[in-house]
Order: C-alpha cells, then sequence, then structure tokens
C-alpha cells in the first residue's frame, strides 16, 4: 500500500487507468501475492482503487472517498486534543473566510445574515445555538468554493461537537459568539478576505481561551 499510493500521488498511475498484472506488480513491488492481494483489496474499500470482475483492477476517478475514509479513521481511533483540533480550524477556516470574501454572491450572504440572525434568537438555547454555529461555518466553507476545505471542516466539527457544547455553557459564551459571527458576516459583506480572516481567526481564537475556561471551571 505504500508502494502504491505514491504512484498515485505522482501520477505514475493516473485516475481510470488499470493496474498492471499481479505478477507484474508482484516482481515489481518485490511482494508475495497474497500480501499484494490484500494491499490491492484494502486500497479498493478506502475508494483509492477500483476492482471489477473480469476488468482488473483501476485507479478510482474520483479519490475524495480515500480521503474521507482515511480523516475519519484517524479522528476516530486517535486521541486527540480538543485544542489542537480548534487550531487546525484556525488555519482551515482563516482560509474559507478568506476566500468566502472573494467569492460570496448575494444569495451566499443573505443565507448567513439569516443564521447569524437565528443565532441571535438562539441565545440561551444552547443545542439550537450549536447548531446554527456549525450550519454558519459550513456555509462559509461552501462559499469558499474549495471541496477539501469544506470536507475537512465537516470532519474536524464532528470530533469538536461535545468540545463546543462545553464552551456554549460558559457565561456569555452565546453573546460573545453573535458578536464574532457577525464581525466575519461584515468583512464578507465587504468584500475584504483580509478582514474575514482576522475575524474569523480571532473568533476561534476567543472559542479556545473560552474552551479553557471551561474545563477549569466544574460543571454546575
Amino acid at each position: 500500500m505504500r508502494q502504491i499510493i505514491p504512484l498515485i500521488s505522482k501520477g505514475d498511475l493516473e485516475a481510470g487507468q488499470r493496474l498492471p498484472s499481479e505478477r507484474e506488480l508482484c516482481v515489481r513491488f518485490g511482494a508475495g501475492r497474497s500480501s499484494l492481494r490484500e494491499a490491492l483489496r484494502c486500497l479498493s474499500i478506502m475508494g483509492v482503487l477500483t476492482a471489477r470482475v473480469g476488468k482488473g483492477t483501476s485507479v478510482a476517478m474520483d479519490g475524495s472517498k480515500f480521503m474521507e475514509t482515511v480523516l475519519q479513521w484517524r479522528l476516530s481511533t486517535e486521541q486527540h486534543d480538543i485544542e489542537d483540533l480548534m487550531e487546525v480550524r484556525i488555519a482551515l477556516k482563516g482560509v474559507t473566510a478568506a476566500s468566502a470574501a472573494r467569492n460570496s454572491g448575494e444569495a451566499d450572504i443573505q443565507k448567513l445574515r439569516d443564521l447569524v440572525a437565528k443565532m441571535e434568537v438562539a441565545v440561551g438555547d444552547a443545542k439550537r445555538f450549536a447548531a446554527l454555529d456549525l450550519e454558519f461555518h459550513l456555509s462559509v466553507a461552501r462559499t469558499s468554493n474549495n471541496d477539501l476545505i469544506l470536507d475537512l471542516v465537516s470532519l474536524i466539527h464532528g470530533q469538536l461537537e461535545r468540545g463546543v457544547a462545553k464552551v456554549l455553557l460558559f457565561p456569555l459564551a452565546m453573546p460573545l459568539s453573535v458578536k464574532e459571527h457577525k464581525a466575519i458576516l461584515q468583512a464578507i459583506i465587504k468584500r475584504d478576505p483580509e478582514a474575514a480572516r482576522a475575524a474569523m481567526q480571532a473568533h476561534l481564537n476567543a472559542a479556545i481561551l473560552r474552551h479553557r475556561s471551561a474545563v477549569k471551571t466544574p460543571a454546575q
């Protein structure tokens, strides 16, 4: 598997290209047939390869399933500190906010306006507020027109769900979050990528500080 994936990454094996015969691959990789078959089977399950009866094995036309599978597996099986994930989120969402400021249309902006308005109404209802917060950030990611970042943001949000819920229980977390989301929205409306990036990063840095405070504060 470690030998096959780099060939695809470098373009030596292209999307849709049929792999050489098992015999050729065994010689090329210095592997036994059973090991090769197991590797091909695993890569097919992950979505890297497509195996069809009578047609052999080829490189998948769409490798997005592979990326999603690997990330879901790693995020689900490895222990990740909440703050580490939050820091990764800062980098990703800074890019999405800047891209949204460049690419958003009137319909995109109106949706973000509506979500911020609903968040303001939902202050005090942590579950509803968290759902609206997630939809706001996913909407910004969609507006960025970068599907890979959208997938990454979605995956990280899934892992941060409990951490976000804890942050929202901290005093004034929801009103402050609304204010921060409004700043992000205004920068996007003004088509100012750097201001949007800065506003998003300021919001997420504040979320980290609130999380630290929430962790130190015993549950009531």
